[in-house]
């Protein structure tokens, strides 16, 4: 049974940081790729960040480059979105997701909501 939990959301203001995390069990996390969605109010779900097993190399939006950051901690199985100078649109739910034997899998999601 896959299940991913996300945690680490809120409200916080322009220019601030957050850290997410996932936590995953059900599958062999270590050789997995582990990525986040958002979904912002009215606007469909967009892809975010990935990261691969070793060598760990990361994908990122152009929107976040250089302001997020996503690793990962194989001995927790959780991965990390660390999210810094954040503005208004950076606000949506935030999802974590991996494919296991060709199906995707989501967790629950954690809101961030980014405002003054």
């Amino acid at each position: 049974q896959v299940q991913l939990v996300e945690s680490g959301g809120g409200l916080v203001q322009p220019g601030g940081s957050l850290r997410l995390s996932c936590v995953a069990s059900g599958f062999t996390f270590s050789t997995h790729k582990m990525k986040w969605y958002r979904q912002a109010p009215g606007k469909e779900r967009e892809f975010v960040a990935d990261i691969i097993t070793f060598p760990y190399i990361t994908t990122y939006i152009d929107s976040v480059k250089g302001r997020f950051i996503i690793s990962r901690d194989n001995y927790k199985n959780t991965v990390y979105l660390q999210m810094n100078k954040l503005r208004p649109e950076d606000t949506g739910v935030y999802y974590c997701s991996t494919n296991s034997n060709d199906e995707d899998y989501w967790g629950q999601g954690t809101q961030v909501t980014v405002s003054s």
